[in-house]
């Protein structure tokens, strides 16, 4: 069997496994809709200035939501199922296979690329049917779809890179969390800033992926400028995470 073959073999049974859990299966798919019903409830009758445009906060939260989907299921779930599979034997079981470790890899990356793409689909629907969100089409979903799929690529690599500084299966929702939260919340994911951000919190925000991707994001869902340089942030990021993760990820429990 090729490379390609055995990727999309070990897809399926990531497939599988993960629906074969429906307890986080079901909470993937359920906290972007949980966080969007509140924040929408709390929030959604305001409106914040994006640029030159005047945005419902309702519809605001669909696309911040659909970020927050994605790097959910890219990176954090990423990051925790492969740190409680390196410690629980998995992964050193894996590399002793002839399964080529870039298969496992890309397949773990595939698989959460469909389901990113799933629960940005389900997002979307919801907030069109809730909240009368705009749904990308023509050229802009073109551009949302190429944000999309480079964001999730980049998230899993980054995902990949953190196990790296992760010591044990117990520590890795502490350091994923501490990692993340911060700058979904410096990134206007869960705090809508608008035009009004202060200047120190835009200058870090935009150092990192996050505010990056959600501003691809917006531009389908809001109408806001799609900026190319967003996607060559987001994939620099990747691909730096890519480099680190191939340097130092391990598939040996730790031992110290």
């Amino acid at each position: 069997m090729n490379a390609a073959t055995l990727t999309l073999s070990q897809m399926r049974y990531a497939n599988k496994a993960f629906w074969r859990n429906p307890a986080s299966a079901f909470f993937t798919f359920a906290f972007p809709l949980m966080f969007l019903v509140i924040f929408t409830s709390l929030l959604g009758h305001n409106t914040v200035h994006i640029g030159t445009r005047l945005v419902n906060l309702s519809t605001y939260y669909v696309a911040a939501m659909a970020a927050f989907a994605v790097i959910s299921a890219c990176y954090t779930n990423i990051a925790t199922a492969v740190t409680f599979q390196r410690d629980a034997g998995v992964l050193k079981r894996l590399n002793g296979t002839p399964l080529p470790s870039g298969s496992y890899l890309g397949a773990r990356i595939l698989h959460a690329l469909l389901v990113s793409v799933l629960l940005v689909a389900i997002t979307a629907a919801f907030g069109r049917v809730f909240y009368s969100a705009d749904i990308p089409t023509g050229a802009t979903l073109l551009r949302f779809l190429v944000m999309l799929v480079v964001g999730a690529a980049a998230f899993c690599a980054l995902g990949f890179a953190i196990t790296a500084v992760i010591p044990n299966a117990d520590a890795s929702p502490a350091i994923v969390n501490a990692t993340i939260l911060p700058l979904l919340f410096l990134s206007g994911i869960f705090i809508p800033f608008g035009n009004n951000a202060p200047g120190w919190i835009q200058w870090i925000a935009r150092i990192f992926p996050v505010k990056h991707f959600a501003s691809g994001m917006q531009a389908g869902f809001l109408g806001t400028s799609f900026d190319w340089t967003d996607v060559l942030v987001v994939a620099a990021w990747g691909v730096a995470g890519l480099l680190f993760a191939v340097r130092y990820f391990s598939w040996e429990p730790r031992t110290g």
